[in-house]
């Protein structure tokens, strides 16, 4: 009835489909599993949330740069995303060390524990290219 490259076709685009689909619920699910409550109450958004609007006016302006500059190679469609979870990173270690204001440090820090390790190298070339020493992260970053 079809002819062989018609059916190659639909088999293709099916199999387009099917993956196209799979990568999007994949990432839809993990949205959902941070969304869910935990023992206490609140998502891991949640407390993500709650960190950035508690240390939201201990920011400078110097600090929203560097912060700007370290998650420059992120995709701009997950920039949002990437600066936000490492935000409330660095706002959760701020609070635990009862800090009066975000600093190098705190944003260094922060960062490590928020990036997957991929991610540490251009961390790790932007200190560099700053002349800031990150010798005291070695630690966090697993060396």
């Amino acid at each position: 009835m079809f002819s062989l490259w018609t059916q190659i076709m639909i088999v293709v685009w099916t199999v387009f489909l099917l993956g196209i689909f799979s990568i999007g619920g994949y990432f839809m699910f993990r949205k959902f599993l941070k969304r869910l409550p935990k023992e206490d109450g609140k998502s891991i958004l949640d407390w993500q949330e709650e960190y950035i609007k508690q240390t939201k006016d201990l920011w400078s302006s110097d600090q929203k740069e560097l912060l700007e500059e370290l998650v420059m190679p992120v995709p701009s469609l997950f920039r949002d995303v990437a600066r936000d979870k490492i935000v409330g990173k660095i706002g959760e270690i701020a609070l635990q060390k009862k800090a009066n204001a975000i600093t190098q440090e705190l944003i260094i820090e922060g960062y490590i524990q928020a990036t997957p390790k991929r991610d540490h190298s251009f961390l790790i070339k932007t200190l560099k290219r700053k002349n800031i020493d990150y010798t005291q992260y070695n630690h966090l970053f697993g060396k």
